[in-house]
């Protein structure tokens, strides 16, 4: 375990058999601390190891072994993946499956129950793809990669070790449509959606197809679930989208950009590398490298957070005030 951890740990002969959270974990169990703000919950603790930071080691209690690493819950992922591995594959095609003619399928690769294999489509070797998922005419999926059951991907290509989660739509046509004196008239999608490697998709997210220019993900990028891409959009390497949030069309977000729950991007903006937008942001124009910005419309969070002090010292200088004339009042009316 130390050896999967990339942590250091005192030489001693434990039996583990699972990981559990400090609060719960059994004297078989490892655990771990990543935050300084559960430090009570690992003092008293009765795991048999925990994973955690040097600086945190004093707290271990007698008894658990402290498995130091300079990154406790990166090394968890890896601690965990050990007691929890994926499924074994099961290589081959189940009966109940369709699956065009002229796919072509890796012999390594699974196919599950009435899951749709279009025609011309890739599914490379150990791919998995899940009950009920459909793969659309001339997909390409790269090795390893695993489409979640009820998914649909179609005018996609997939790097390697790309996972769909279930439900995910990734393919389907944009939001994009001219406005006539007769109302309006949808505009043929003609571009595809372009996953990296290492790229994650969340449950019941929605990626379109391009609309001339590809959809492009970048790899190693996470999106949450229930997250939506407009057709054009572009994600840099290493991009991380929490849940509900919402990119419109032709949006580009350079590398290691983080967009927080219930954000909101319009169209055709530029977010610089490394720029962080808050939860529930409302961002209508470009955010430059390395900036964090907040609330609607979106502003720097110093200059956010400045606004709501003002208004706060508004509302106690007015409340002081009302109070004021209320007991003068009083005073004249004899408190009647």
């Amino acid at each position: 375990m130390v050896d999967a951890a990339e942590a250091e740990a005192p030489p001693r002969r434990l039996m583990l058999t699972g990981v559990a959270p400090l609060q719960t974990a059994g004297a078989t169990e490892v655990s771990f601390l990543d935050n300084r703000k559960y430090l009570a919950a690992l003092e008293a603790t009765r795991a048999g190891a925990v994973l955690l930071h040097p600086d945190n080691a004093t707290h271990v209690p007698a008894g658990c072994v402290a498995v130091v690493t300079p990154e406790p819950y990166a090394a968890w992922a890896r601690v965990a993946l050990l007691f929890h591995p994926l499924p074994p594959l099961r290589p081959g095609i189940h009966p109940s499956a369709v699956v065009s003619p002229d796919a072509t399928i890796a012999s390594s690769a699974e196919v599950g129950p009435l899951a749709v294999i279009g025609s011309g489509a890739e599914i490379g070797p150990r791919c998995r793809i899940g009950p009920h998922a459909v793969v659309g005419d001339g997909v390409v999926l790269g090795p390893d990669c695993r489409i979640g059951p009820h998914a649909s991907v179609s005018h996609a290509l997939l790097g390697a070790r790309v996972y769909v989660y279930p439900g995910a739509r990734i393919g389907q046509e944009g939001f994009g449509f001219a406005i006539t004196a007769d109302g309006f008239r949808g505009v043929p999608q003609l571009g595809r959606v372009v996953l990296e490697d290492d790229v994650e998709v969340g449950a019941n997210s929605t990626i379109d197809r391009g609309s001339l220019h590809d959809t492009f993900i970048g790899g190693g990028s996470r999106l949450d679930n229930l997250v939506q891409i407009g057709h054009n959009v572009r994600l840099g390497r290493g991009c991380v989208i929490v849940s509900q949030a919402g990119i419109s069309g032709s949006t580009i977000l350079e590398d290691h950009v983080m967009l927080g729950g219930q954000a909101g991007l319009t169209g055709h903006l530029r977010i610089g590398r490394r720029a962080r937008i808050g939860a529930q942001a409302g961002v209508m124009a470009d955010v430059p490298a390395g900036a964090d910005v907040v609330g609607s419309p979106a502003q720097p969070v110093r200059a956010f957070f400045r606004e709501i002090a003002a208004i706060r010292r508004l509302v106690r200088d007015r409340a002081k005030r009302t109070r004021g004339t209320e007991s003068e009042a009083d005073t004249k009316t004899g408190g009647t």
